[in-house]
């Protein structure tokens, strides 16, 4: 049954006046996603595109908002599943996406994987197993040739396309790791991003880093010298953080920074501030380079 207050509420959204339409369309967005339904109704059943570009702005008004919520209780609730912060990420594009979805698929994956496994296995041979599924089997790669594409920032695209940045790629990689029970995590390593396998048991490396692996370039094994090679080519300090598991929040605002410079790039200037709003989460829960 339609809710009577936002079908009057609609009606007036076709008054010329922008006062009125400004203070209607606020009402309609304080109302939230319970009112969503009743507006997608409204604007099926109106013939006047000017009323129906208002209800499309306001349905994707009270979607930024709700996903905003969503980030901050994410964050607040201790952000441990970095899968899900990458799926909140693909809302904004895809308001409709049920994580659930994303999940079953990398089940699949987890599954195809696991069968490999067997409790002799080093952690190397492991890897090199994951690294097989991922790239020779399932063909998934860095999409060099549309580096700085939007879609490169959507998990769900990752999965169908099978194309991705360092970043959806390394989370891809560590999820499903980390549903295996390997202790694989996310570095923030600046212009790119790769995991670490962290065992705090392994004493010859200061941060107990036993290896490091790059997704972006099929799974490649790389060791602190070479981390230490690449921030010297690219001229960059030796921080601590380049080194070591970050945390998810973290991650995910860098995603979100990939995704609003695409959206630059595009000149994309609407899109673009709207991520800029979202990442205001970030800073208001202040969880930059926080290790795990």
């Amino acid at each position: 049954m339609k809710d009577k207050e936002i079908v009057s509420l609609v009606k007036l959204l076709e008054d010329n006046d922008t006062t009125v339409s400004g203070i209607v369309s606020k009402k309609l967005l304080e109302k939230g996603k319970s009112a969503i339904p009743d507006l997608e109704k409204a604007w099926e059943s109106s013939i006047n595109p000017g009323v129906q570009l208002k209800i499309e702005e306001i349905v994707h008004g009270i979607q930024l908002n709700q996903l905003k919520q969503e980030l901050h209780d994410w964050i607040n609730e201790g952000a441990d599943d970095v899968l899900y912060g990458s799926y909140l990420v693909a809302r904004y594009q895809y308001p409709d996406l049920l994580f659930s979805d994303i999940e079953a698929k990398v089940e699949i994956l987890r599954r195809s994987i696991w069968v490999e496994f067997n409790d002799n296995l080093t952690a190397l041979e492991k890897v090199r197993i994951i690294n097989h599924i991922f790239f020779a089997v399932n063909k998934f790669t860095g999409n060099s040739a549309n580096f700085y594409s939007p879609g490169n920032s959507y998990i769900n695209l990752v999965l169908e396309t099978k194309k991705g940045n360092p970043i959806t790629l390394a989370v891809l990689y560590a999820s499903v790791s980390q549903k295996l029970g390997l202790p694989v995590y996310g570095v923030n390593l600046p212009l790119n991003y790769v995991l670490a396998y962290e065992l705090q048991s392994y004493v010859e490396d200061p941060d107990g880093i036993l290896f490091y692996i790059n997704p972006f370039n099929k799974g490649n094994v790389l060791s602190r010298k070479e981390i230490d090679f690449f921030l010297q080519e690219q001229k960059l300090e030796k921080k601590p953080e380049f080194y070591k598991p970050c945390n998810n929040p973290t991650t995910i605002e860098r995603m979100f920074r990939n995704l609003q410079f695409a959206f630059e790039n595009m000149k994309q200037t609407v899109k673009a501030a709207e991520i800029t709003d979202l990442l205001e989460v970030f800073k208001q829960n202040n969880t930059r380079n926080t290790i795990q």
